[in-house]
C-alpha cells in the first residue's frame, strides 16, 4: 500500500485526463499522513481526497519536490 497524489485541471473542466501523478516515497509517508490526520495506511479513509492548498504546500515541503498549485490535487491509498 503507498499514497499516491493525482491531479487534474480545475473545476468541471471537460477535460478530465490525468494530468499529475505522484507516488509519495515511503519515507515520507508518515508526514503526509500526519499533514491528512491519518495514523496511518490501513486507517485512512477510502477513495481520494482534495487535497487544500495549505496542504499541498506542506506535502510539497515534505517531499522536497514541488506540487502544482494550478491543479486540483487528490491524495488517496493505493494497494
Amino acid at each position: 500500500m503507498f499514497l499516491w497524489i493525482s491531479g487534474f485541471l480545475p473545476g468541471d473542466n471537460e477535460d478530465d485526463s490525468l494530468k499529475f501523478e505522484m507516488d509519495v516515497p515511503h519515507e515520507f509517508e508518515q508526514g503526509v499522513l500526519d499533514v491528512l490526520g491519518w495514523s496511518d495506511l490501513h486507517s485512512s479513509p477510502d477513495g481520494d481526497w482534495l487535497l487544500s492548498p495549505v496542504q499541498v504546500q506542506q506535502i510539497a515541503s515534505i517531499v522536497g519536490e514541488p506540487l502544482p498549485m494550478d491543479l486540483d490535487l487528490f491524495i488517496g491509498v493505493t494497494a
